[in-house]
């Protein structure tokens, strides 16, 4: 009897070491940016040639001759419209993918009403209430201030630290659970910020290059050729059109997905002030 006594004896903190990991971000997303630009182009490719250059969009079924519709004149665009096309759908694919990532790292409820729950528990001095709406909302702002929390009990009982060493550990955990946080939140959004930038200059280029074969066919001898002056205009227009809706919708993503994260910090903070705060307050 006693050496089964002894066996057992070990076993028995295994329940709280698992307690500490009930709460988990799970904002998982897409690790490599690579794989996806590289299928973006593929598929641009194929949409360029397939679908803007099938011969039902052309004169006489030939994409050599005058386009029909504006799948031709998109075509016609030249070979700056894949390279357009492959920047627009990376913004696509991205923005899908960082809504997934926020939503699941925002957690089951409302930060703000998280946040204030949380406060009421503090004032009234229940720790164990904090852990629990931490396990029921779960997400970034749940996994860091769980984590703040225990670092909380931990040094509610050593009796060997200072209070201002305490306090300093609590801080200290609470800045490196969120530093943790943060780059799983912030992933993939310096592409899309990228894309912003470059989607705009890519479309300018294509520009240039549809001017300059239209200045080409004004400057040919006799009559200017209508058809290389038309495709000059369109292959202008067409990326400029690209480049402005990459861009645009590169900006859009960015600003709001950045606000999103912003908010999480900002909730992050005020019950990380909150949860030093009651510490001194009541030691």
């Amino acid at each position: 009897m006693a050496e089964q006594t002894n066996i057992q004896k070990p076993q028995a903190p295994a329940p709280k070491t698992a307690n500490k990991k009930e709460v988990s971000s799970n904002v998982g997303g897409i690790k490599s940016a690579s794989i996806v630009i590289l299928i973006c182009f593929i598929l641009a490719v194929c949409i360029y040639m397939f679908v803007f250059g099938n011969g039902a969009n052309f004169k006489d079924g030939n994409n050599a001759n005058p386009p029909l519709n504006l799948l031709g004149t998109v075509y016609k665009g030249g070979i700056i419209v894949p390279v357009l096309l492959t920047c627009l759908l990376t913004v696509i694919v991205l923005t899908v993918e960082r809504w997934i990532a926020l939503a699941k790292a925002k957690g089951s409820g409302n930060i703000t009403k998280f946040v204030e729950n949380v406060k009421d528990a503090l004032r009234a001095k229940d720790i164990n209430k904090a852990e629990e709406l931490c396990r029921k909302q779960k997400g970034t702002v749940g996994a860091v201030v769980y984590a703040t929390l225990q670092k909380y009990k931990e040094m509610d009982q050593d009796t060997v630290l200072e209070k201002e060493q305490k306090l300093t550990s609590i801080q200290q955990t609470l800045e490196e659970a969120t530093a943790l946080e943060m780059p799983m939140l912030q992933q993939n959004l310096p592409i899309v910020a990228t894309l912003t930038t470059l989607g705009t200059l890519i479309g300018l280029l294509g520009t240039v290059l549809g001017m300059i074969k239209s200045f080409q066919a004004l400057a040919a001898s006799g009559a200017p050729d209508s058809t290389e002056l038309s495709t000059g205009i369109s292959e202008a227009l067409v990326n400029t059109a690209f480049g402005i809706a990459t861009a645009a919708l590169a900006l859009i993503a960015y600003n709001f997905y950045t606000n999103k994260i912003d908010n999480m910090t900002y909730a992050i903070d005020e019950l990380g002030f909150s949860i030093v705060s009651t510490f001194a307050a009541t030691h």
